[in-house]
């Protein structure tokens, strides 16, 4: 893909809008390991932390592009992105509260860099799927989004609760991407060149519409089951 090429600006766009929204967690999970430093340190903290998570997930996600281009990873890869996409239109846990501040800045570089490997790896293979093979688009897209990620998440997460609708869309793109990835994979590419290539086309429809339709079935059924469970705790308190 060259410059020129609308399909680089598509992927492009992509990888952008992957990257913002599976990293919004990350930037909260950063926030919490520093906030027990004092302001000086925690600023180095989150500048220091973040630095060495960005090299992390680059380094990670180059070495997902080769590994993408093995026979079946792509399908076994597409199946992964499917769940992380319908796990995104599912109701939060407050799992962040699980994060421990930390009391050094080592500490919390230390935390910062665990927990971003931790909740890295869907998005390293949502954007090493974005990318499609391309490792100029892999350089521009992280490029343009991490920074987008680190100094405007606090505005991201704001914009993310007051219209859910940014979520269903990016669930949806992952379902879309989840999709393209399944058809390109080697092992059945160039079979459903000779004999299906509409699939090109109706595969990542198809997965975005699956990912919205069961992410939205389950979310409804998981926020009823909540809410007997606290209709039972009221009734045993009373």
């Amino acid at each position: 893909m060259s410059f020129e090429d609308s399909a680089f600006w598509i992927a492009l766009l992509q990888i952008i809008g992957v990257n913002i929204v599976l990293s919004g967690d990350n930037a909260v999970v950063i926030a919490l390991a520093a906030r027990s430093l004092p302001p000086k340190q925690q600023k180095a903290a989150v500048l220091w932390g973040s630095g060495a998570a960005v090299v992390m997930r680059i380094v990670l996600t180059i070495i997902a592009v080769e590994m993408l281009k093995w026979p079946f990873l792509k399908l076994v890869g597409s199946v992964l992105l499917l769940w992380i996409a319908v796990k995104l239109l599912m109701p939060e846990d407050d799992g962040d509260g699980d994060v421990a501040a930390s009391g050094s800045m080592a500490a919390a570089i230390k935390t910062i860099l665990i927990a971003d490997l931790v909740m890295s790896l869907d998005n390293v293979i949502a954007v090493a799927a974005a990318a499609k093979g391309s490792m100029a688009l892999l350089i521009i897209g992280l490029g343009i989004s991490i920074p987008l990620v680190i100094f405007g998440s606090t505005i991201l997460l704001k914009l993310m609760d007051r219209f859910p609708v940014i979520i269903t869309i990016g669930a949806a793109l992952l379902g879309w991407v989840a999709g393209e990835m399944a058809v390109s994979d080697p092992f059945v590419k160039d079979w459903i060149d000779a004999n299906m290539h509409w699939l090109h086309w109706v595969a990542p429809a198809a997965g975005a519409a699956f990912v919205v339709g069961l992410g939205k079935h389950l979310a409804k059924r998981a926020e009823a089951a909540h809410g007997v469970v606290d209709l039972a705790k009221g009734d045993q308190q009373n």
